[in-house]
């Protein structure tokens, strides 16, 4: 695949100029960029929903191209099953091969005749690549390895959570058998032991792999090339080896340009002092001075210049009281979607002030939905939620539904107590500027949306946070900013995360196992001993 003068102006912004990249058909690729550099973009032109202004990206002919979104939207009315079914459209060719048996048999004419078998021989080509004899095993093996419940074979799509949706959608594409895979933030949502098994995957996978991912350990365990798109300089630029080796190459060209810098800086000044030396004077002085100034006119004009520097979102989350002893606690709560299984049952727990509770647990055993319960979207069929007198809730919610797709980012953090003066200001914090916060919400990218639903918390000020995957669609830099804001946060957190780091640096105490209902003090061992033993349970 090789990206050729690739321009793409879009809403008056500038994406990429004069951009070029070449990648091979094996090769495990890393896309890395601070978030709206144009990663997703890019995934878009390579799949013909993006028109670029000029510039061409080359593909071999008849690459099969399967991509995973960053925002899952798998719904509908049919199973679990029949969606994995479709992904190898084995019996459509099956009824199209047995269609075109009985026109051969028919056709007198023997040049149509030639045509038809022509078709056949394709279809039977498709067949063989779909493996149509070993398919329902191959499925099967993938159903296993990613821990899909069998049971959730006869659900309809639309009874998926996040987690679930996330984890058949990429049960499908891998059953597709593509031969490039465009994967954009594929670990969001995504359980311990199914990622094991994704990144086990795709090292070994005999195809082209592009993934975007802000996750690096993920990165790092799969690729052998990092692609950097650069949202200050509008270029690609593609590095050997993995993340970690490309962050040494950078600094050794960072470290590398200032020192030329420097030197640069140093002839220049000299240059500077000759002339304004000589300047005034005659002969010899006044010719070397004229000299000199042409050297520094030259100089100016191929001067290396410092890179821009990205601006960065500022995040400062502060209650505005302090909160109550117990915040909030939780009395024998039960909740069902489905009459014949109970997804929560009989679960109690309290917390403290200021305490930092994960809620740990396989996709799909409750634990959006509990923080749903917390924040009252949800009714317990039994039991009680009970909240302390001086506790305000904040929450953020997964799949970023409580932002309002058809209004304005303004509309969407608009905040009693705040002024229109005041809201843009804030906004400037999370990199909204000038026109940009009349932008509708529909068109955002994602981490745009989570950079949105960050600011509508720092504005509520509550002294109790319910985060439900805070870090999914944001770039290591803003996740270890708001890591590091929620470690001195002076309120009290409840989080549901994948993200191992993110759950580290923020300093849980202690954790709800789901769906036992267990409560132990936070330990990463135990975290992955767990995951183990409910897959081995599964």
């Amino acid at each position: 695949m090789q990206g050729e003068n690739l321009n793409l102006h879009f809403n008056n912004e500038i994406i990429y100029e004069n951009a070029n990249f070449l990648i091979q058909d094996m090769d495990k690729v890393g896309i890395v960029g601070v978030n709206g550099a144009g990663k997703t973009t890019l995934f878009k032109v390579i799949l013909k929903e993006q028109e670029l202004s000029t510039g061409k990206i080359k593909i071999p002919k008849g690459k099969r191209i399967g991509y995973l979104p960053q925002e899952i939207k798998v719904d509908g009315d049919i199973t679990v099953w029949e969606y994995l079914m479709q992904a190898r459209p084995i019996d459509l060719l099956n009824q199209e091969l047995t269609s075109l048996y009985d026109q051969v048999a028919s056709e007198q004419n023997i040049n149509r005749q030639h045509k038809l078998l022509k078709k056949i021989g394709n279809i039977q080509d498709q067949l063989e690549y779909y493996d149509c004899y070993q398919a329902e095993t191959i499925l099967f093996e993938i159903i296993t390895k990613m821990n899909i419940d069998e049971q959730l074979l006869d659900l309809r799509l639309m009874e998926l959570s996040g987690g679930q949706k996330s984890k058949i959608a990429f049960a499908h594409l891998l059953y597709s058998k593509p031969e490039i895979l465009l994967l954009d933030e594929p670990t969001n949502h995504l359980d311990q032991d199914t990622r094991e098994y994704i990144t086990d995957y795709l090292k070994h996978y005999q195809g082209m792999v592009l993934i975007i991912s802000h996750d690096i350990s993920f990165i790092d365990a799969i690729v052998n090339k990092i692609m950097y798109i650069d949202k200050v300089e509008k270029k690609i630029t593609v590095y050997e080896g993995d993340y970690k080796t490309y962050q040494k190459k950078v600094k050794q060209q960072k470290d590398l340009k200032k020192r030329l810098i420097e030197k640069q800086e140093k002839e220049e000044q000299k240059l500077r002092d000759i002339v304004l030396l000589y300047s005034n004077s005659s002969g010899k002085r006044k010719r070397m001075a004229q000299s000199r100034e042409k050297q520094l006119a030259k100089m100016t004009k191929q001067r290396i210049t410092k890179d821009k520097e990205y601006k960065r979102v500022k995040l400062n989350i502060c209650p505005a009281r302090e909160g109550s002893k117990i915040p909030v606690k939780v009395n024998d709560i039960t909740f069902s979607y489905r009459e014949d299984s109970d997804l929560i049952h009989n679960l109690s727990f309290m917390i403290q002030n200021r305490e930092r509770f994960l809620i740990v647990g396989h996709n799909g055993v409750g634990k959006s939905t509990l923080l749903k319960l917390l924040v009252g979207q949800l009714t317990p069929s039994n039991g009680k939620i009970w909240f302390g007198s001086k506790t305000d809730i904040a929450y953020y919610a997964q799949e970023q539904e409580l932002l309002v797709s058809e209004k304005t980012i303004l509309e969407n953090v608009d905040t009693q107590g705040y002024s229109e003066k005041e809201l843009r200001t804030v906004l400037g914090s999370f990199l909204f500027h000038g026109d940009d916060v009349f932008k509708k919400v529909a068109i955002l990218s994602p981490g745009e949306k989570a950079r949105v639903s960050l600011c509508k918390i720092m504005l509520q000020k509550a002294n109790l946070l319910l985060l439900d995957e805070p870090t999914n669609h944001l770039d290591p830099e803003t996740q270890a900013l708001i890591a590091e804001n929620f470690k001195n946060y002076q309120g009290t957190i409840i989080v549901v995360s994948h993200n191992p780091a993110f759950v580290d640096a923020i300093g849980i105490d202690r954790m709800l196992l789901l769906p036992s209902g267990k409560i132990v003090n936070y330990n990463v061992d135990t975290v992955q001993k767990y995951y183990l033993e409910n897959t081995a349970n599964q």
